[in-house]
């Protein structure tokens, strides 16, 4: 593969700037990259606005990616906050491509509402093949599911302290949330991956602008072991 799941490439919009954003899927042939994108911010938007053949700068990929060669042979628990299900999407890839190299695969899902689920289709067609759960906070009209914060969805397991592994993406909040929920389980924190999030400019470690601690995120992450971040995240000032 081009890219180990979990990276992120740098994506510039011309006239506007540029931001980390998280590689989601390969397509084609080539392997060409692709990314999910929310309009949050002024370069998001600009890149929502895109159009079939426009430019944009790209670099990358960089960072480091889900650790799946440590889980194999885990139950694997895919854990995704909003838009947090964007880098974990390759890697639920890998984990269907290969059920020979993983015990079985349960994926939780939260969202604001359920206008804000994403890839609705495709977590339809992993129900099967994997235990697909889905909660939000604000039910629409329509809404049959469960309600409410996604580490909710954990009692609903069975879960296997030394036998499951977790990818956990989102919120900040919601992944210390996640991340001590696990650990009250059972879970090791070497067994809980989690991807951070900073304020990324050059994303090869030389400006400090995405520093946690001794950790540069752009290089040592986004994706870290627990037992390397838990302590850091307990830091309000960083």
């Amino acid at each position: 593969m081009p890219f180990s799941p979990g990276q992120f490439a740098m994506i510039y919009a011309f006239g506007v700037g540029e931001a980390p954003i998280s590689v989601s899927a390969l397509r084609g042939r080539r392997g060409g990259l692709v990314h999910t994108v929310r309009a949050v911010g002024a370069v998001s938007t600009a890149l929502y606005r895109l159009r079939p053949g426009d430019i944009v700068g790209l670099s990358g990929p960089y960072g480091t990616g889900w650790d799946l060669r440590a889980a194999a042979g885990h139950d694997m628990l895919v854990i995704a906050g909003g838009i947090g299900l964007a880098p974990l999407r390759p890697a639920v890839h890998v984990v269907l491509d290969r059920p020979d190299a993983y015990g079985s695969l349960a994926i939780l899902v939260g969202a604001r509402t359920p206008a804000d689920l994403v890839y609705r289709d495709e977590l339809e067609s992993w129900r099967g093949p994997a235990r697909v759960e889905v909660t939000v906070d604000r039910p629409g009209p329509g809404w049959h599911g469960a309600v409410g914060v996604v580490t909710a969805l954990l009692d609903r397991l069975d879960l296997r302290p030394g036998q499951t592994s977790a990818l956990v993406c989102g919120p900040e909040v919601m992944m210390r949330h996640t991340a001590r929920d696990l650990l009250v389980r059972g879970l090791a924190p070497q067994c809980v991956q989690v991807s951070l999030e900073r304020n990324m400019h050059c994303a090869t470690g030389h400006c400090g602008h995405c520093q946690l601690g001794p950790l540069l995120l752009c290089r040592d992450g986004p994706v870290a072991g627990y037992d390397r971040v838990a302590d850091l995240l307990l830091v309000r000032e960083l």
